[in-house]
């Protein structure tokens, strides 16, 4: 009698586990869908793009769009201006926020409370809110159809700042105490120890900067047109002028422009989820 209930329990965990595991692959694949019918696009040479259902898997494949790419536009120069602008905008992102984290997490000052809630609320407004503000403010500066333009309005993120924040709020007082007693300064505090203890959250910071910078495609559109200075996320644009109807090359060109960011992604993902995870409690 013992031994057939304990294989009944077991069948119906292996059923419990094949059915989670099923309900995983689906997700997955509902949320990868795009991306791979984007890729399939870009391989496939015949067949109707359009049909229903779609097929992921590509039809006569070839890399030949992606050369077409190549002809067309200057890709090297649009990444060029990806990197750069991806570049400097992490840099930034980092000083800033990791400044601005510091004494909102470990000074004591009137407002502090204040001035948090003020960045948090930040979060709940969609990013196009600002553009108006922002390009007015590059056009009275003189930063219109520039990177620093581009870069500008972008290094102070709430999401860095409340991440960082978490971080150097988990340092514990009494090491911050003993370094003041010593005769550390606040900025030695701050680069010798805070910094170094929050490296989890602040390089899950730089990815998740460096892909929404590489990614970026509405503020540059609007705040560069110079085709020289675009990066890759805009200057991909002119497939659609050049190949209209031509959705195979223009699939080939969203690969080619989001290729890098999955790639710093999966080699990455550790410290990202790790970071996060810090950045959570």
């Amino acid at each position: 009698m013992l031994p057939k209930i304990l294989s009944s329990q077991r069948r119906a965990r292996r059923l419990g586990a094949l059915l989670h595991y099923l309900v995983l692959v689906l997700v997955a694949l509902f949320c990868a869908f795009p991306m791979l019918w984007t890729l399939s696009t870009a391989i496939g040479t015949e067949g109707n793009v359009f049909a229903f259902p779609p097929s992921l898997i590509p039809s006569a494949p070839s890399w030949v769009n992606f050369a077409e790419v190549f002809k067309v536009i200057d890709l090297g120069r649009y990444y060029w201006n990806s990197i750069w602008i991806t570049f400097w905008t992490v840099v930034w992102t980092v000083v800033v926020c990791a400044l601005a984290a510091y004494p909102l997490a470990r000074l004591k000052f009137k407002g502090r409370q204040l001035v948090f809630s003020i960045i948090l609320v930040t979060l709940m407004l969609p990013t196009e809110v600002n553009f108006l503000v922002n390009f007015i403010t590059m056009s009275k500066l003189g930063l219109v159809n520039t990177h620093l333009g581009v870069i500008l309005p972008t290094i102070a993120g709430a999401i860095g700042i409340f991440m960082l924040k978490s971080a150097f709020e988990e340092v514990p007082q009494d090491l911050i105490d003993a370094a003041r007693v010593d005769g550390a300064s606040e900025l030695r505090i701050f680069w010798q120890i805070m910094l170094p203890l929050a490296l989890p959250q602040i390089a899950t910071l730089i990815i998740f900067t460096t892909v929404t910078s590489w990614n970026n495609f509405l503020w540059p559109g609007v705040v560069l047109t110079k085709s020289e200075l675009m990066p890759l996320a805009v200057g991909i644009l002119e497939l659609s002028g050049t190949f209209g109807s031509a959705t195979r090359v223009i699939a080939a060109g969203a690969v080619l422009t989001i290729a890098p960011a999955l790639l710093v992604f999966f080699f990455t993902q550790r410290f990202f989820m790790r970071g996060l995870d810090g950045a959570v409690k």
